[in-house]
């Protein structure tokens, strides 16, 4: 790793499993120290934190339900009170309702769900530690948003919808906080996280029928994601905010 990300202090919602943790261990391989959030995955968290300490940097838990503005108020009040400022921000709690097997099983409760997490979750989150970033005069927030909102999701259509909804953020966000603050968004595709490798329909064919239409003809563990977001993270993209970048292997290739 480069140091690229020296001295900085970064916080990555999530963090206690799966892409989240990636990320967290990505950004203090780099450099960070990580403030390392999580809801219900503590014993996660604390295993994060005690590998970025291994690391050699710093590492602070805070606990968080990213669908309530109170505890997100909380959450970002600590986090500058702990190392006094945040200069990056990845919001990468996302759900994708993965028990629901199709469109026909959409339900009141799995859309409410889902688009608290991902909206007002995302939303508040980049609102309450991006406003501080602003007050300092620097921070890069990166989204991790989804290729579905080039594809659809038959699936999930409230899946695609809050999507949707978090590259709207993304760009609303990016012109507001702009010049001091870059906001960003990434578009995986199927990535094999635990959740994913527990999907009913990717063990029935799923991942079969995504491995056939991938150009790179390999479905990524979440470490090959990490290097987006790092990019993303840090001045290698410092001309960059309100952008979307695809990284699906080409499976929603545009134009194709």
């Amino acid at each position: 790793m480069s140091g690229r990300l020296a001295g900085r202090k970064a916080l990555v919602t999530g963090a206690g499993r799966g892409l989240g943790r990636e990320i967290a261990l990505g950004l203090a391989r780099e450099g960070a120290d990580v403030v390392v959030h999580y809801n219900r995955s503590h014993e996660g968290a604390r295993a994060v934190a005690e590998e970025i300490a291994g690391l050699g940097r710093q590492a602070h838990l805070v606990r968080a339900d990213l669908t309530s503005c109170a505890e997100i108020e909380a959450m970002a009040a600590e986090a500058f009170a702990h190392w006094g400022r945040l200069d990056v921000l990845v919001n990468n709690v996302g759900d994708v309702a993965p028990e629901q097997q199709s469109w026909r099983e959409v339900t009141e409760e799995l859309v409410d769900r889902v688009l608290a997490v991902d909206i007002k979750g995302t939303m508040f989150t980049t609102h309450e530690i991006g406003r501080r970033m602003l007050e300092q005069e620097r921070g890069a927030i990166v989204n991790v948003c989804s290729n579905v909102v080039v594809t659809g999701s038959a699936r999930a259509p409230q899946y695609a919808a809050s999507k949707y909804g978090v590259l709207g953020l993304t760009k609303s966000y990016a012109a507001a906080f702009a010049p001091d603050v870059r906001v960003n968004a990434l578009g995986p595709g199927y990535v094999e996280t635990e959740t994913t490798l527990a999907r009913a329909d990717w063990r029935g064919g799923r991942r079969d029928w995504v491995l056939e239409r991938t150009p790179l003809k390999r479905i990524p563990a979440p470490q090959e994601i990490v290097g987006t977001v790092l990019f993303l993270a840090s001045d290698d993209s410092s001309h960059m905010t309100g952008a979307f970048v695809l990284c699906d292997g080409g499976f929603s290739m545009v134009g194709a």
